[in-house]
């Protein structure tokens, strides 16, 4: 599982490549991926942002009850 850091460089990495109109990228690991069409590109940006969207949601700190007597 990536770390929340390595999802947003990616993620910037990708951004960056789609707006220059470069159709291949190449991770930090040195894997290179190719997308046939921008709409592919769409879709990555897509789910490494709801991965990140993920990550950044934390667990409630909190449970709050609401009891009454049932008047």
């Amino acid at each position: 599982m990536a770390t929340l850091a390595q999802l947003k460089a990616w993620r910037d990495a990708l951004f960056a490549a789609r707006l220059q109109g470069v159709r291949r990228v190449r991770d930090q690991n040195g894997e290179e991926v190719e997308y046939r069409s921008d709409s592919e590109m769409a879709a990555a940006l897509r789910a490494v942002d709801a991965e990140i969207a993920r990550l950044k949601r934390r667990p409630p700190s909190t449970i709050l009850f609401r009891t009454s007597k049932g008047s």
